[in-house]
């Protein structure tokens, strides 16, 4: 495994393809995909617990739905230590998530135009946690916790192969309805329903390129928050320890052979010590060597000013840098500032939600949070008054746009203000 180093020409063609990166090829996977989401959405159970028992190690007589006995049962078979660590993490998930939460207002716009907005949960949402090369409790809590907090009264949990300390997480936040199912199937059953599973408003939460199939094939049938491909992680420092550096690419390098990992610097001396460190510590763990050996690169710059310009241009899902430059990062999914701000940490314990646009839609938004669990609902209120103060320019945008229903609505009221 060798790191590139990257500066002139190469460092520039490599960054306009990054440019140009989605969130994932899934063209050669669709019509597998399809298939699966067609089968299950004319089938219901059948095709689910065909599936789920093909893929997801859902046994033939046990149910898809995980009995909140087996929940309590795993919280209770959980170390003290990683108890301690789901309640700490638990907290400032949801402290954030609070900090969050959009508020109800009304105001006077002009005299007798009154104006505001509500706040409303959504009914139902589904969070899908990957159980597959590593269990993800963390994702569990990140994608719960917000709905929570936003109201959201029936909260479904499907996930393959639920490790213990995933049902544990369950447990502790108080989840009633975890299903032992993954996949494209999962996604299916919850955009479409069947007898074991109903349907929900909205799926949230990552998983692998059959998951990100499915929620595309979906997507206008059931809410979805975004599509996400593998993981990206963008490091810019000139003065850093090659170290910390070195392991917070391999940190992020392991979530997934085709992780993006990149650190952007403008010390010749500093890449090539990270370069080093980075190559080294890969040894012993196979999937970050294989991840920096086909996605990873350190770019050379001329200066930290081009380094947050290439950034902004990439729009990384994760991007550490100095706290000084923070004020001109303009497209990341969720920045880190200085050098004892790990990206693990917003992983797992700091509060803000790991799950995170990735393929440069961070372009356009952040990560999952509060506001992807409610509806913000503008309302207004006109009086006499107010009618009669608006109803004339009101009239002439109707007139000009030769809508006569419009204009009548308007000078009826108007001529009884």
């Amino acid at each position: 495994m060798r790191i590139r180093i990257l500066d002139g020409p190469k460092r520039d063609r490599f960054v306009r393809a990054l440019e140009q990166r989605g969130a994932n090829d899934l063209a050669e996977i669709e019509p597998a995909v399809r298939r699966i989401v067609n089968n299950v959405r004319r089938d219901g159970d059948r095709a689910l617990r065909r599936y789920a028992e093909r893929w997801d190690g859902l046994g033939k007589t046990e149910p898809a739905r995980v009995p909140e006995a087996e929940l309590q049962e795993a919280w209770k078979q959980t170390a003290p230590e990683l108890r301690d660590a789901i309640a700490q993490s638990a907290a400032n998930i949801r402290r954030y998530c609070e900090w969050q939460k959009p508020e109800e207002w009304r105001r006077e716009i002009q005299p007798g135009v009154c104006v505001g907005q509500l706040v409303r949960p959504l009914e139902s949402v589904g969070c899908y946690v990957p159980g597959g090369r590593y269990p993800l409790p963390s994702t569990l809590l990140m994608t719960v916790i917000p709905a929570q907090v936003a109201g959201v009264p029936q909260i479904r949990v499907a996930s393959p192969h639920p490790a213990q300390a995933t049902l544990a997480a369950a447990a502790f936040l108080g989840v009633r309805e975890f299903y032992r199912v993954g996949g494209a199937q999962a996604i299916a059953a919850y955009a479409y329903g069947t007898k074991s599973v109903p349907r929900v408003n909205k799926i949230v939460g990552p998983g692998n390129r059959y998951v990100t199939a499915a929620k595309k094939l979906v997507a206008f049938d059931c809410g979805i928050e975004f599509l996400a491909g593998p993981t990206e992680a963008v490091f810019i420092s000139e003065t850093g320890d090659p170290v910390l550096i070195a392991c917070d690419l391999i940190a992020q390098a392991e979530h997934d052979p085709d992780a993006l990992c990149l650190m952007i610097t403008n010390s010749r001396q500093l890449a090539k010590g990270v370069q080093a460190e980075a190559q080294w510590r890969a040894q012993v763990n196979s999937i970050a060597a294989e991840s920096l050996a086909r996605r990873g690169a350190i770019l050379l710059v001329e200066s930290l000013e081009a380094a947050i310009e290439i950034a902004n241009r990439i729009a990384a899902e994760h991007l550490t840098l100095p706290a000084a430059l923070a004020q001109k990062v303009r497209n990341a999914g969720s920045i880190f500032l200085n050098e004892f701000t790990p990206q693990s940490a917003g992983d797992y314990i700091s509060g803000p939600n790991h799950v995170l646009p990735t393929g440069a839609m961070a372009r356009v938004r952040g990560g999952l949070s509060v506001l992807d669990f409610v509806r913000v609902i503008s309302c207004q209120k006109i009086s006499r008054e107010g009618i009669r103060r608006i109803a004339p320019p009101a009239i002439a945008l109707a007139e000009a746009e030769g809508l006569r229903g419009h204009t009548e609505s308007l000078r009826v009221r108007c001529s009884n203000a």
